[in-house]
């Protein structure tokens, strides 16, 4: 559902899907029509008469951001599965209704489009910190600046760069990736405080840029930057423990090891100004045996018909919109917020950015 270039994107893959047909694509626009002709299926103007008309087992939402939650609760309910673009929901609130209708539902499979979950370099970060090979976390510097964009791509599309119609930016659009891998790696943190520009390098009402720095009860804090107004940009994950430093950037993760660990030595030596001896390591993850847009949407196929885990659950989704809600709560209000986020509060400080914007522009 949503024939913009995701969905047609999307549309695409579905067809390379082994086990899986492509039975219709839904637009508003009924100019769309023409890409149901070129993709060879149906063209339906209504999703509600799609999911009422039995057509399809399951759907992929790729809609405006604010469209995912009624969609989504309506699949749900109409017993029909449903993978989610990024985020699930705007707010916490909205994420949660998704969630209770999901819990009413255990026999549909909603799962959400966090692709980035099945590349290499991800997936052996995650290895690597199971086994603990950096031993106990002390900090996680993550910078994403790559996400460059001129003011013509907001002009290019009327709901880009709004309260109202976007429900965010930066953290909205292009984040929820890292912030979702974020949690996978990491966890939750306890508290969450941050700064952020709205509008700082566009001509537009959300945040284009933002640095929050997250607190951990274990004892360790992180910090993560994005911006869409920084050129030429960089995207680094710095991760240190007491057994070392893990970098990655790309597809290569280099590792400086402690042979002793950090904490241990730190007790033990005489030395006023030694340090421990490292040794140096690379791991070149390459590029996925398969595209990770084709691999989730296979996953999910698979979750259906095999009852296979999905490579990334509803719940999953949820926890991306709550960490990227918090962030944009404490940088409005200039204060640390705690998680759980209070989710109506929460609620009631988004509304009053979407009011606000419509009297400014009013």
């Amino acid at each position: 559902m949503g024939l913009g270039t995701i969905g047609v994107d999307h549309a695409e893959r579905i067809r390379r899907t082994p086990r899986a047909q492509l039975v219709a694509v839904c637009s508003r626009d009924a100019a769309k029509r023409a890409i149901a002709e070129r993709l060879g299926c149906e063209f339906v103007t209504d999703w509600r008469a799609l999911l009422r008309s039995g057509l399809c087992d399951a759907v992929l939402i790729a809609t405006p951001h604010y469209a995912h939650v009624p969609i989504a609760l309506a699949a749900i309910r109409a017993g029909v599965h449903a993978l989610i673009e990024k985020p699930v929901a705007v707010t916490l609130a909205a994420a949660h209704q998704l969630a209770n209708a999901a819990h009413a539902h255990p026999e549909v499979r909603v799962g959400v489009m966090f692709q980035m979950r099945t590349e290499p370099v991800w997936r052996r970060m995650e290895a690597l910190l199971r086994d603990r090979v950096l031993g106990e976390i002390q900090r996680v510097t993550w910078i994403v600046t790559d996400w460059f964009r001129p003011d013509a791509y907001y002009r290019a599309v009327p709901w880009r760069g709004t309260w109202a119609a976007e429900g965010g930016g930066v953290l909205v659009n292009q984040c929820p990736h890292q912030l979702d891998l974020w949690l996978h790696l990491f966890g939750p943190p306890s508290r969450v405080s941050a700064c952020a520009g709205f509008g700082r390098r566009h001509a537009i009402e959300v945040e284009d840029e933002v640095a929050a720095l997250f607190e951990y009860e274990r004892g360790w804090s992180g910090v993560f930057v994005t911006s869409t107004g920084e050129a030429p940009g960089e995207r680094r994950l710095s991760v240190a423990g007491t057994g070392g430093l893990a970098v990655v950037e790309g597809t290569t993760i280099r590792l400086r090891l402690n042979q002793v660990p950090s904490d241990r030595f730190a007790r033990e030596t005489r030395e006023p100004f030694s340090r421990p001896p490292t040794r140096e390591r690379q791991i070149e993850c390459g590029e996925p045996r398969r595209a990770p847009h084709e691999a989730t949407i296979r996953n999910f196929v698979e979750a259906i018909l095999d009852d296979a885990p999905l490579v990334a659950p509803l719940e999953d989704g949820v926890r991306e919109v709550e960490l990227s809600n918090a962030i944009l709560a404490a940088a409005v209000r200039g204060e640390p917020v705690s998680l759980p986020l209070d989710a109506r509060a929460f609620e009631r400080l988004h509304g009053s950015l979407r009011r606000t914007a419509v009297r400014t522009r009013g």
